[in-house]
């Protein structure tokens, strides 16, 4: 893992394929997106992470034919997003994070006017609908409008519906934000069934779980660059430190904080310290909390640490154990979290 721009190699079976994408507004002082290249595979999922701002939402913009790119060359389907809109769009659907069904009619109509739009033949149409609800377990929900769906529901009909035309790439904008626990594993599956029917998945999400459950590959954007680009298991093993050790104290005894990450870092197999205070309405930390990255036996650590910090006077109230995550990495290449 690097944290300068990353590049890949363009395979000629790619579904998607990037190479010097540059999105630059007028007035703007710098690239929304800053010459970006990547490849997704065939029948691959991808996350696409970035903070708000971090050209993610440009980058699909420009590979779902909204937003026109300034230089640089993205196809999908085999077919140039920019030279060729409206044979692209034949080629890729797009779920959105907030739901635009037509609220005036059956989600069954939904799905069919969808499919005409695209050419689909009305017979077909009728089939490939009946199909898609039955797999949505929305069968007998045909006739419903969707005003009456929870927001569960009414995200099944959006991907059926993009479904109704048959697209080899589908982008989903944070596919289960707002979702309770079983619509969101219900709702994976699906997209895992699609993933098993060679359907190439693109998705965005601040969901790090959600990322790392899904995604064959992640990227990591920030400032309209592309910083990372592998697995999540790759993407997590190489950050420094095999294990984390996080520990909390009281924060309002901070006579002896100063120099506290440097001498943690001095203890035995620690690789990297970092501060995960909590900050609260006021703007004063309202505990003081530090991870611990740590090459060796995380739970040896524990004592001495607490040593540590009572000679500076704080006093350890919590202890937790863990690996690294998607999230760390996240945090590692942008110093930011993604929420």
């Amino acid at each position: 893992m690097s944290s300068g721009a990353v590049t890949e190699r363009q395979p000629a079976s790619s579904a998607v394929s990037v190479n010097g994408l540059v999105k630059r507004y007028r007035k703007a002082p710098v690239n929304a997106v800053d010459g970006i290249s990547f490849a997704v595979d065939a029948g691959e999922v991808f996350g696409l992470l970035g903070p708000n701002g971090a050209g993610k939402t440009t980058t699909v913009g420009m590979l779902t034919t909204r937003v026109r790119p300034t230089a640089g060359r993205a196809t999908v389907g085999g077919v140039d997003v920019a030279s060729d809109p409206v044979r692209a769009r034949g080629r890729l659907a797009v779920v959105p994070q907030r739901s635009n069904l037509d609220r005036s009619i059956s989600i069954r109509r939904n799905l069919t006017f969808h499919a005409a739009y695209h050419g689909v033949s009305a017979a077909d149409a009728q089939h490939r609908a009946e199909e898609l609800l039955e797999q949505f377990g929305l069968r007998d929900r045909g006739d419903a409008k969707p005003d009456l769906f929870s927001g569960g529901q009414s995200q099944r009909v959006m991907i059926a519906r993009a479904l109704m035309h048959q697209p080899q790439v589908l982008f989903l904008d944070e596919p289960t934000t707002g979702l309770d626990p079983a619509a969101r594993l219900f709702v994976w599956d699906r997209l895992r069934e699609l993933r098993a029917r060679g359907v190439t998945l693109i998705l965005t999400t601040h969901d790090m779980h959600e990322a790392a459950t899904l995604a064959d590959r992640v990227g990591i954007m920030d400032h309209g660059k592309l910083l990372a680009l592998d697995t999540p298991e790759s993407l997590m093993r190489s950050l420094p430190g095999s294990s984390t050790l996080e520990l909390t104290m009281d924060a309002h005894n901070g006579a002896h904080r100063e120099g506290l990450l440097g001498a943690l870092e001095h203890l035995p197999e620690v690789e990297r310290v970092e501060s995960l205070e909590n900050q609260a309405a006021n703007g004063q930390p309202q505990e003081l909390r530090v991870r611990l990255y740590v090459g060796g036996d995380a739970p040896q650590l524990v004592a001495p640490a607490a040593t540590l910090l009572a000679d500076r006077g704080l006093k350890l109230s919590g202890v937790e154990l863990g690996a690294p995550s998607l999230e760390d990495v996240f945090i590692h290449l942008t110093g930011r979290s993604l929420r």
